[in-house]
């Protein structure tokens, strides 16, 4: 892809909306209740580029896997990392959808042994968010065969070619 020209993206972001309209603030007075901040997220042209996937190096996310990870068969993806990296390349409304709390199943493809890649597919593999913003990926049969442990250092990339995660083992801290 690095050969490629860049794709045009749509970047998703949070608009805030901090101050209510007159309609809204006369309806908190009439309904005796505060105003509240809200966010949505929109969609938006990005000024710059998308980020270029370099083939040979190609794993925009990289992490050791810490004692939570391992119990809860979940990879921690950071928000930044999430939204720059993997939904700028989804759709507005599944997007949408997984910033509203439900889980969106994603195929993931463990390409940790080049000549062998295996893909986790189905229900038990999905993206949710978590209570911090941050989102999480379940994959315990990855975790299982891999047997992935604390200090384990992995990548990860969205590959918009395949619309699938793209996982790597690096290193492993007991082998």
């Amino acid at each position: 892809m690095s050969d490629q020209k860049p794709l045009i993206s749509m970047k998703k972001t949070f608009f805030y909306n901090f101050f209510p309209s007159k309609d809204e603030e006369e309806a908190c007075k009439a309904n005796n209740k505060p105003w509240v901040a809200t966010r949505e997220l929109v969609e938006i042209r990005d000024v710059y580029p998308a980020p270029i996937i370099d083939l040979k190096n190609p794993w925009q996310i990289k992490k050791k896997i810490t004692r939570d990870e391992v119990v809860l068969g979940k990879v921690v993806v950071p928000f930044f990392e999430t939204f720059e990296y993997i939904l700028r390349y989804w759709k507005i409304g599944v997007t949408q959808s997984l910033v509203n709390g439900y889980g969106v199943c994603v195929d993931v493809w463990d390409v940790t042994e080049e000549n062998d890649p295996k893909k986790y597919e189905g229900g038990s593999v999905f993206f949710r968010k978590l209570y911090n913003d941050d989102y999480s990926l379940s994959c315990m049969g990855l975790f299982n065969d891999r047997r992935l442990d604390v200090g384990d250092e992995i990548g990860l990339y969205w590959d918009p070619r395949s619309s699938s995660l793209m996982f790597k083992l690096f290193s492993q801290v007991r082998a």
